[in-house]
Formats: structure tokens, C-alpha cells, sequence
């Protein structure tokens, strides 16, 4: 009995010192605008920059400005991706107040990362809302992370313990 529980407890150490660390998705680090801040004029650009690389492809990432009401500001198209910048063109906006914008983009390691920023226009500008061309992609929310690690590593554990038990059970026929 001894030496199945320091088999298996090298067992266990060896699977969760071997455990690959989490893919990490993309991070954002910095935007213009910058989140919570106040604009007299509404930006021509929204620019999104990530610690790691950004996918392109149509239709693959988007970027909404979005008022109080649910109107949409953002220019028709694909936002432009260089490395880890991702920018969308803006409309001008219109009445004063909170603006949201939403951004769901896919990371260099094949999963979608999604937020939201805010910032609050001081003034009035000279735009009118639009209707989003692909309203379901709009909003920018959702995650599609998948399952955390420690799930996992629970679930090969379980397997680990169950199968040294059932071995440890079963396994030992004497002649």
C-alpha cells in the first residue's frame, strides 16, 4: 500500500508539473480613446492595441461606437489590423454624453476576446445614428473562452486517483 500511494503521488506531481500553462488570449493594453476619459470632438479613429498579435480576415473582428440610446457610429468595414493594433474609422457622433465601444477581436491564438471601453462626449456633434450591418457581431459581447485549465487538471487527477485505485484493487492476483 505504501508504495502505490508514493507511486501516486509522483504520478500526481508528474502530471501537474507538466501541465502546459494556460494559452494566455490577448490582453488590452492601450487605447485611443482612452478608457473613462471626456472628448470635446469625437474621435475619426478608434485604435485598440494588445499585448500579443491580432488575426485578420473579413467579418473575423469588429469594433461598435455606440450611444446611450443604441445608436451605432462606426464606419461600414473591417476594422484595420497591423501586429497588435486594431483601428476602426468613426462617424462623427452626436448628442452629448457616455459612448460605448464594444470590440470583440480573435487572438493570436485562435480564440475570441471581446470588452468595452467608455468615454464621454462634453459637446454635441454633428452626426446621426446608423443601423449596424451585422447586428448579432455588434454589440461586441460575448466570450467564447472555453473551459479554464483548472478543469482539466481536476478531471486528470480524478483519472489518475481512479485508475491507481482500480489497479491497486484489482491488479494484485496471486498464484
Amino acid at each position: 500500500m505504501k508504495r502505490a500511494l508514493i507511486a501516486f503521488l509522483f504520478a500526481g506531481a508528474a502530471v501537474l508539473g507538466t501541465a502546459a500553462p494556460a494559452a494566455a488570449h490577448n490582453a488590452l493594453i492601450s487605447s485611443d480613446p482612452k478608457d473613462k476619459t471626456s472628448l470635446e470632438v469625437g474621435p475619426s479613429t478608434v485604435t485598440l492595441t494588445f499585448d500579443q498579435d491580432v488575426q485578420g480576415g473579413a467579418g473575423v473582428n469588429t469594433i461598435t461606437v455606440v450611444d446611450a440610446n443604441g445608436g451605432h457610429y462606426e464606419a461600414p468595414g473591417d476594422p484595420t489590423i497591423k501586429d497588435t493594433a486594431v483601428s476602426a474609422k468613426v462617424n462623427a457622433l452626436g448628442k452629448a454624453g457616455q459612448y460605448r465601444i464594444g470590440y470583440r477581436i480573435l487572438s493570436a491564438d485562435g480564440h475570441p476576446v471581446s470588452g468595452e471601453l467608455t468615454f464621454t462626449l462634453t459637446k454635441d456633434g454633428t452626426g446621426t445614428p446608423t443601423t449596424p450591418a451585422n447586428p448579432d457581431s455588434a454589440s461586441g459581447g460575448g466570450s467564447g473562452d472555453g473551459l479554464p485549465v483548472w478543469v482539466w487538471i481536476v478531471g486528470a487527477v480524478v483519472l489518475l486517483g481512479g485508475g491507481v485505485f482500480f489497479a491497486l484493487r484489482g491488479g494484485g492476483a496471486k498464484a
